[in-house]
């Protein structure tokens, strides 16, 4: 009797029923979200964990008007975190509130350490809005707020004039007074107005009407001033010495008018070659 073998050699294997298949990927779908939960959970307790807590802040700069008391005092109850969580930039603007503090640079250091690097202002000239509240103006030109009792024995000149125009104003009076070097002469206030009219007043009390125009056009005016002065007022010297001179009037295109205690008059200068 014959017999029947099959040949299953190169069959394909039979296809898993759909709810096997089904089971299998749900089973695989709970393992990683198990694993994900599971991983969620360690990385929780490690960015929990006291090891990682911040325990020390470095300070570093070059720092003359603030103390460690004062940052301490000012900017450690604004943080918070430890060294996974803390947010860099609101400890930024922590150090940043400071008085005196320009900029800050908050750094984490492996595990549980911040380092601070902190720029000071450096006042360079009080500022006088148009209101006549004081504040002060540091080397880069920028207006900031501080105690204006830490600068009352610096002499600092005063500069009154629109708002944003204390960098340009800065670098002007810069200039001016390296114009009146001949006078030994020194600007205690520089005043801008909003037609962009400059005047200044002397440590000596003589008022300075320089007019508008360029900054170089004004700072010619004031050379020519300067190097013409003391030739000027030859004419008006009494026994007791020169008269004091009380204003200069710079504005007139080939000349200048002077007013000296005791005389008014006015002084042809020719331009410089």
């Amino acid at each position: 009797m014959a017999t029947r073998t099959r040949n299953t050699r190169n069959r394909a294997p039979k296809a898993l029923p759909l709810d096997i298949g089904l089971m299998n990927s749900v089973a695989l779908a709970v393992f990683v979200l198990a694993a994900l939960v599971l991983a969620a959970a360690g990385i929780s307790w490690l960015m929990r964990a006291p090891v990682f807590t911040v325990s020390s802040i470095t300070l570093d700069g070059e720092l003359t008007r603030s103390n460690l008391a004062t940052v301490r005092a000012n900017a450690l109850p604004r943080l918070a975190g430890n060294f996974f969580s803390f947010d860099l930039n609101r400890g930024r603007a922590a150090f940043e509130s400071v008085p005196w503090v320009r900029r800050a640079v908050v750094r984490r250091v492996w595990p549980n350490r911040l380092m601070v690097t902190l720029e000071e202002h450096r006042a360079a000239a009080l500022w006088q809005d148009e209101a006549g509240n004081e504040r002060l103006v540091n080397s880069h030109g920028e207006v900031f707020e501080a105690n204006l009792g830490d600068v009352e024995d610096e002499g600092l000149i005063t500069l009154a004039g629109p708002e944003g125009s204390s960098k340009a104003m800065l670098a002007m009076q810069g200039r001016l007074t390296a114009a009146l070097v001949p006078i030994a002469a020194r600007i205690e206030t520089l005043k801008l107005s909003s037609r962009g009219s400059w005047h200044a007043e002397l440590d000596s009390g003589a008022k300075l009407e320089f007019g508008r125009g360029s900054d170089d056009m004004v700072v010619a005016r004031s050379e020519r001033f300067a190097r013409t002065l003391a030739q000027a007022m030859q004419g008006f010297t009494t026994a007791a010495g020169p008269r004091a001179l009380l204003a200069a009037d710079l504005r007139h295109p080939d000349g200048y008018a002077l007013r000296l205690r005791g005389v008014t008059t006015s002084a042809s200068v020719a331009a410089p070659r």
